[in-house]
């Protein structure tokens, strides 16, 4: 199976397999709980119907490395405030705070033809939102 590396870091290895998967490791200061947090994200997020964010497919908790599907490829003209608008929407509508609300860690999905966000390992849950036809007056 062939592998493009896409991030060798301090924090982190991305790599793409032949079929598109993510296959991410963390590593450095705190890995573990980084790799805790971020499967933890992507399970509420998948679990709260947010369609544009990876899903998880395969959990190593013991190697803080995970396989999940494939958010696009990187926005690099995406504005700070385009990116602040998408990260603002993602707690709105899903309940999930991105810590680390950076424009790098916007993607575009071509097959989603729209943007998505990625990297949870530094990410808080929320309570749930009430859709606003669901509030009680």
């Amino acid at each position: 199976m062939s592998i493009q590396p896409l991030k060798d870091g301090i924090r982190s290895h991305v790599r793409i397999d032949f079929y598109g998967h993510v296959h991410k490791r963390l590593r450095g200061t705190d890995a573990d709980k980084r790799y805790a947090t971020e499967v933890a994200v992507l399970k509420v997020l998948e679990e709260r119907g947010c369609p544009y964010v990876p899903k998880v497919l395969e959990e190593h908790p013991e190697e803080n490395y995970f396989v999940s599907s494939n958010c696009g490829r990187p926005a690099p003209s995406l504005t700070k405030e385009k990116a602040d608008k998408l990260f603002a929407a993602l707690e709105r509508d899903y309940g999930v705070r991105h810590l680390d609300a950076e424009p790098r860690n916007i993607t575009y999905s071509d097959k989603l033809a729209r943007f998505c966000i990625i990297d949870f390992e530094l990410a808080e849950v929320l309570p749930f939102p009430t859709p606003p036809d669901k509030q009680v007056p």
